[in-house]
């Protein structure tokens, strides 16, 4: 290999460069490098070559300043020389692999830079965006109307308003206005279920003009999600679903709808927050400050490749109107939805068979688990988890592989489980962990087979010999409190019959009628069992004791702190 010919060595600062460089196939020019070059290019007007390259790379660095690149960032810039190989023509081969680099950086900041226009994007994706009118018949005679007493003077006045139209009782016809988009050229449609519901006759409008009415495939309610079906004679435009999880905060997206039932219309914004939820059990929102209105309901979100990452579901508004925050529920959660809708005509989901919480600080620290994460077993009905051994009070840290964080990545994580898979659930209990297999049965088909919590009447249940433990009145569940509380002959336990309202207890939610049926993960029968839990617990070390607490059927854990002032 040789250097730069005898014209490029007259050049001192890129000689020297070269010399250090002769070595390698490749060289590499910092900033300080090409800042140098510049500067000794311009001290030699003589030199045409030097000079060219001086204004090339003065025109590099200007491109980076001006595109809003720090140079300090940019710590070496690669450019192929094989000095052997070029001879003379190395000072404009380096100046063409300049203008290259510039042209691709350009590129770069060009496509991180703000979109000039969406025109293009909503001109390609706009034909696959419907509007949807819906119609219900209703009766008029429904609603809420004035408490007249029979013979009053008033009887005929508001019985002629009320029917004063000539209707009387008449049903009527309501409509509803939505949004919605088209997944496949043979007519399938993606709306809200919140559109269509109870829907007598849907309509579909489109971008192009004509209409067509739909038929209902199915629906989910439990993550607003309805699919719809056209009879199409022709192929129709479409748009495909994209990756939610690589929507980024502060990614471009663009919402296309029928707000306020102003027809086709597109607003622009930027995805605010992700994993966002709201009431729903399968909740994973992308939260967007592009305008949402009544009416977008069901529409598209879409990314700038022109793929749907959401479907616009709800706002949050203090007078009904966009304020900026809108919801769109995740393309990924959306697309698994739609695909068993369109295979089976309603969704199958796994089913594990527990009820869980979350598991807190003072909860980990009860049970002796490190950190503050997982779901914790508070109750095991009959099912899956019941037939693999697992028990109240275990914490789910990991299932089918994946870590649990809460209990809300649990739900979703079985929810998007195959029935019928059998996984491994490491669950933590007795201060080690255990490795289950677990058979996963459909959520659908269990869904009402547990017997639901029986109410108690929400009264202070009275009760022989009470005592004060934790803050706490209790006595000894016998016959008597089993039949006001409307418990099982098996129950057994310690009623709450009243609570310090200054105790951690009430703070956490313990209420007169409540049923503690565990201390430390072992059950009571007696008061003193729940001392003897408590001492066993202050000579183990710990600071909190974990009790199950059950109100109206239903089981949660609390983790009472045991220098409490109120716990003695």
């Amino acid at each position: 290999m040789t250097c730069l010919r005898r014209d490029c060595l007259r050049y001192a600062a890129f000689g020297t460069m070269c010399q250090k460089k002769r070595a390698t196939h490749n060289f590499s020019l910092s900033r300080d490098d090409l800042l140098t070059v510049f500067a000794q290019g311009a001290a030699m007007p003589t030199l045409t070559p030097q000079r060219a390259l001086g204004r090339h790379v003065r025109a590099f660095h200007d491109t980076l300043f001006q595109g809003g690149l720090a140079l300090r960032r940019a710590t070496q810039i690669a450019i192929p020389f094989d000095t052997g190989a070029l001879g003379q023509a190395a000072p404009r081969a380096l100046m063409l692999t300049l203008l290259s680099a510039v042209l691709v950086l350009a590129q770069a900041m060009s496509a991180l830079a703000r979109p000039d226009s969406f025109a293009d994007l909503a001109q390609k994706i706009s034909p696959a965006v419907v509007n949807i009118t819906t119609s219900t018949v209703v009766a008029t005679g429904t609603g809420p109307s004035p408490l007249v007493p029979e013979g009053s003077p008033f009887e005929d006045f508001f019985k002629e308003f009320r029917d004063r139209d000539g209707d009387g009782d008449r049903p009527r016809r309501s409509s509803a206005l939505g949004s919605g988009f088209v997944i496949s050229e043979d007519g399938y449609i993606v709306t809200n279920n919140h559109v269509i519901d109870s829907a007598d006759e849907i309509i579909i409008e489109f971008y192009e003009g004509g209409e067509m009415v739909a038929e209902v495939i199915g629906t989910d309610p439990k993550t607003d999600i309805a699919l719809l079906k056209v009879d199409a004679k022709e192929p129709l435009p479409f748009v495909a679903f994209g990756d939610s999880d690589t929507a980024r905060v502060g990614d471009w997206v663009i919402a296309m709808g029928n707000p306020l039932g102003q027809g086709f219309s597109v607003s622009a914004g930027i995805v605010s927050a992700r994993n966002r939820a709201l009431s729903g059990t399968y909740d994973d929102y992308i939260q967007t400050d592009a305008a949402i209105n009544r009416g977008n309901s069901g529409g598209p979100l879409f990314d700038m490749n022109g793929e749907v990452v959401g479907v616009n579901t709800a706002i949050l508004s203090p007078n009904g109107g966009s304020i900026g925050i809108g919801f769109s529920m995740a393309s990924n959660v959306v697309a698994r939805v739609v695909s068993q809708l369109q295979e089976f005509g309603e969704t199958r989901r796994g089913w594990l068979g527990v009820r869980i919480q979350d598991v807190t600080d003072d909860v980990a620290e009860a049970i002796g688990l490190e950190k503050a994460a997982g779901a914790l077993v508070t109750d095991v009905p009959e099912g899956p988890a019941a037939d693999s051994g697992m028990l109240a009070g275990d914490v789910i840290t990991s299932f089918d592989g994946v870590e649990v964080a809460d209990t809300r990545a649990l739900v979703r994580q079985v929810g998007n489980t195959a029935v019928g898979k059998a996984v491994r659930v490491v669950v933590f209990r007795d201060g080690g962990t255990k490795t289950l297999k677990v058979t996963l049965g459909r959520r659908e088909e269990a869904e009402g087979a547990v017997p639901a919590g029986q109410m108690n009447d929400g009264g202070a249940p009275e009760a022989p010999q009470p005592q004060e433990l934790l803050g706490l009145t209790l006595s000894v569940l016998d016959d008597e409190l089993r039949g006001q509380l409307d418990l099982n002959d098996d129950s057994s336990g310690l009623v709450v019959r009243d609570v310090d309202e200054l105790s951690e207890a009430y703070e956490k939610g313990l209420r007169a009628g409540d049923l503690i049926t565990e201390a430390g993960q072992q059950k009571l029968n007696s008061v003193a069992d729940l001392q003897a839990r408590i001492d066993d617990t202050r000579e183990a070390g710990r600071k909190s004791l974990l009790l199950l607490v059950r109100r109206a059927g239903e089981p949660r854990f609390v983790a009472l702190t045991l220098d409490d002032p109120k716990a003695e």
